[in-house]
């Protein structure tokens, strides 16, 4: 994956920066899917609050806040179809499950139930692209854009990288949507290997 990123050079931007550049960029041209792929098993995301209560163990309160996000998600939803564009996302998925994506699949349901399009892949479907290491977050936006998104060594998200240039953005699309081709829908995964009355240890 990372070797479509070598076509133009890349803009690396602190997290602000990233954050600032996404909302101004997200939307901008209407009629472009947005492709998400995530391979890193741990995330910190400290400030959600959803996430802060499983870091504190309290896997009750974490649940019924990824539920309370279901008004804002459907938004979202709505806001992507007026502008003709589909939010989809590839999960990779390893087991046995680490505890934060125990807890991330279940927001990913929700965001399933809200009108994301997420699919899970197992690292076996990767295999071919991943011989010199695991392949980058990566997001795409509009018909130019793609972001790889960075992170620190114990997971916090620090900024990313922004690269400008339609070529890049739609082979990072196309290869990301074969990987979509192969996955399982996140809902089907999500009763077969997470629904349970256990919480995990905790992030």
């Amino acid at each position: 994956m990372r070797d479509l990123l070598t076509a133009v050079p890349g803009q690396r931007l602190g997290l602000g920066a990233y954050r600032d550049d996404f909302r101004e960029r997200d939307f901008a041209v209407d009629g472009w899917d947005s492709w998400k792929l995530e391979r890193r098993q741990h995330f910190r995301e400290p400030g959600d609050a959803s996430w802060d209560a499983f870091d504190l163990g309290d896997w009750d309160e974490a649940l019924r806040l990824i539920d309370a996000q279901r008004p804002a998600l459907s938004d979202l939803s709505r806001l992507a179809a007026r502008h003709r564009c589909r939010l989809l996302r590839v999960r990779v998925v390893e087991l046995p499950l680490t505890p934060y994506l125990r807890w991330e699949l279940h927001l990913l349901r929700v965001r399933a139930e809200c009108g994301e399009l997420i699919r899970v892949i197992r690292p076996a479907h990767l295999a071919d692209q991943e011989r010199e290491g695991a392949v980058p977050e990566l997001v795409t936006l509009n018909d130019d854009t793609v972001y790889e998104i960075r992170y620190g060594a114990d997971g916090t998200l620090e900024g990313a990288v922004r690269y400008v240039d339609s070529a890049t953005r739609h082979a990072v699309a196309a290869r990301i949507e074969g990987l979509y081709a192969l996955g399982e829908d996140v809902g089907a995964f999500f009763d077969r290997e997470v629904a349970g009355p256990e919480p995990p240890a905790g992030a």
